[in-house]
């Protein structure tokens, strides 16, 4: 019987987000893939050092732990690297301890094609192009920052994952704030109040958010491994739309914020975000100071 991935949470994960391979990108970029190659297999037996969803990617694994079922998420390796120069990452794997057993190796080959054959959930990926044809067949996606502050490796015993998502253009479609580009604050506030009480459309982590509630419910009577948090520009009058959106899906977020002009970043830290996804990049640079951050593309038919 072939391994179901169906009924899990499935995250495809790069090996630049699991792993700290900003020098070997480096040499990639100036001296082409022979130099790339020589490099990985002469230090094969060096362990990376942690990369920027590190400390995200072993929580979500511990939930298997801690979850009655065992296996409620499956980590994927998704990556250009040849099965030649990712058998360093396979030894980092297994060097921190990570429960991570199957990967796709695309030798350079876009990695899109593969990810609805792996029921993928969560795409997380520092090629732009990768994450682009992720979001345009409808999986959530986010090109992470690479060049944050935060400690990759930080672990804290008894540490809820703790998610953060932009509304619009993340959780939401961008209908709503195409009118607040185009035409200004004033006709976005009208919008919104006039259409209060009809949702919004989903947007490309509608889906994800619907599956992490899922497994919070799985939690019955205990109290759930995992915390959201809706962290929007949005404010009165424009946030009824959004709470009621959520309640026609079905899913709640376990803290909210309406913040009308402030600043992100400052919330994010005390809410003590493990991942913080947002369309705009003014955001997400910001954030990456103090969490780690990924950017959702737009749709590119948008």
């Amino acid at each position: 019987m072939a391994f179901d991935l169906s009924k899990k949470l499935v995250i495809g994960v790069s090996t630049r987000a699991l792993f700290d391979l900003s020098y070997e990108n480096s040499i990639f970029e100036t001296e082409g893939v022979e130099a790339y190659r020589d490099y990985q297999r002469a230090h094969e037996k060096e362990p990376l050092k942690p990369g920027p969803g590190f400390a995200l990617i072993r929580s979500f694994l511990s939930l298997n732990e801690l979850s009655e079922r065992k296996d409620v998420v499956e980590v994927i390796i998704m990556s250009r690297n040849s099965s030649d120069t990712a058998l360093r990452v396979f030894h980092s794997i297994d060097h921190y301890g990570l429960k991570i057993a199957r990967a796709v190796l695309a030798g350079g080959a876009p990695i899109a094609p593969y990810l609805s054959a792996f029921h993928t959930d969560l795409f997380l990926s520092a090629h732009e192009d990768d994450v682009q044809a992720a979001i345009d067949s409808g999986i959530a996606a986010g090109v992470i920052r690479t060049d944050g502050r935060v400690d990759y490796d930080r672990e804290e015993q008894g540490h809820k994952i703790r998610i953060a998502f932009d509304g619009d253009a993340v959780l939401f479609t961008d209908e709503s704030e195409r009118i607040y580009q185009e035409k200004g604050l004033t006709a976005f506030e009208q919008n919104e109040v006039q259409k209060a009480d009809l949702p919004l459309q989903e947007g490309p982590f509608a889906k994800f958010l619907q599956a992490i509630a899922q497994i919070q419910d799985a939690f019955e009577g205990k109290e759930a491994p995992i915390r959201t948090a809706l962290v929007t520009a949005r404010c009165a009058p424009a946030h009824e739309r959004a709470i009621k959106t959520l309640r026609s899906w079905g899913v709640r977020v376990d803290e909210a914020f309406f913040l009308g002009g402030v600043s992100k970043k400052e919330i994010l830290k005390a809410f003590g975000a493990d991942i913080f996804f947002d369309d705009q990049s003014i955001y997400t640079e910001a954030a990456a100071e103090v969490v780690f951050a990924a950017r959702v593309p737009y749709k590119s038919t948008a």
